[in-house]
C-alpha cells in the first residue's frame, strides 16, 4: 500500500513538474509574441557595420576633398565661396543615401530568414520616431552649412543622430539608447574639441557604429 501511495506521489510531482514547464514555455511564447507586437526586432547587426564602413569612406573623402588644405573646423564662418559646400552636400547626400539602401537591404534579409515582415506598424513607428530629430537636425545642419559654419556640423549630427536613437528605442531593441547616449557624447566632446570633430565624427558615425552592429550581429 505505502509502495503504491508512493508511487502515485511520484506520478503526482511528475505531472506538475511538466505543466510547470509547459506553462513556462507558454509564458516565454507570449512574452516573445508581445514583444514582436510592442517593437520592431528585425534590424540587422550587418546594417550597422555597413553603415559605419560608408560613413568612414565618406568622410574620408570630405577630408581629401574639402577638409585638407583648408581649416574650416572652427567657431565661425568660414566659405568664401559655394564650391566647397556643395561638394560636402553632395558627399553627406551619397553617404546617407547608401547608408539607408544598405540598412533597409540587410534589414530585409534578415526579416525574410525570420518570416517576418519588414513593414508593420512597428516600423512605422520606429521610422517616425528617428525622422523627427534627424529632420530637425538635418535642416538645421544645412542653413549652418550654406551659412558658413562648418565647425558645428560634425557635433551637432553626432547629437540628433544619438538624440533619434533614443527616441527610438522605445520601438526596437532598448539597447540601442546607449549607443544614442555615445553618440550624443561625442557630439558635446566634438564642440569642445572642434579643430578635432571630424575624427569624433568618424569614431562615431563608423567606429562606434561598426562595434555595436558586430555585437548585435554575435547576440542575434
Amino acid at each position: 500500500m505505502q509502495v503504491i501511495f508512493f508511487l502515485m506521489l511520484l506520478c503526482r510531482t511528475k505531472y506538475f513538474q511538466m505543466e510547470k514547464e509547459k506553462y513556462a514555455n507558454d509564458l516565454s511564447e507570449i512574452r516573445k509574441i508581445m514583444n514582436r507586437s510592442a517593437r520592431f526586432i528585425s534590424l540587422s547587426g550587418l546594417s550597422g557595420v555597413s553603415t559605419g564602413l560608408i560613413a568612414l569612406a565618406g568622410a574620408l573623402l570630405a577630408h581629401q576633398m574639402v577638409f585638407r588644405h583648408h581649416d574650416y573646423l572652427i567657431y565661425g564662418a568660414v566659405w568664401p565661396d559655394l564650391k566647397n559646400p556643395a561638394s560636402l552636400l553632395l558627399i553627406a547626400l551619397g553617404t546617407l543615401l547608401l547608408s539607408i539602401v544598405s540598412a533597409v537591404w540587410f534589414t530585409g534579409r534578415k526579416s525574410r530568414k525570420e518570416n517576418q515582415r519588414v513593414w508593420d506598424n512597428q516600423a512605422k513607428r520606429l521610422l517616425i520616431n528617428l525622422l523627427i530629430p534627424l529632420t530637425t537636425g538635418g535642416i538645421l545642419c544645412l542653413i549652418l552649412l550654406f551659412k558658413g559654419y562648418v565647425g558645428f556640423l560634425p557635433g551637432l549630427t553626432l547629437i540628433f543622430y544619438g538624440l533619434a536613437l533614443v527616441n527610438g528605442s522605445h520601438y526596437t531593441f532598448s539597447h540601442i539608447r546607449y549607443l544614442g547616449i555615445a553618440e550624443i557624447v561625442l557630439g558635446l566632446t566634438a564642440f569642445l574639441f572642434i579643430g578635432q570633430s571630424l575624427y569624433l565624427w568618424m569614431l562615431g558615425f563608423g567606429v562606434i557604429q561598426m562595434i555595436y552592429g558586430v555585437l548585435i550581429q554575435r547576440k542575434g
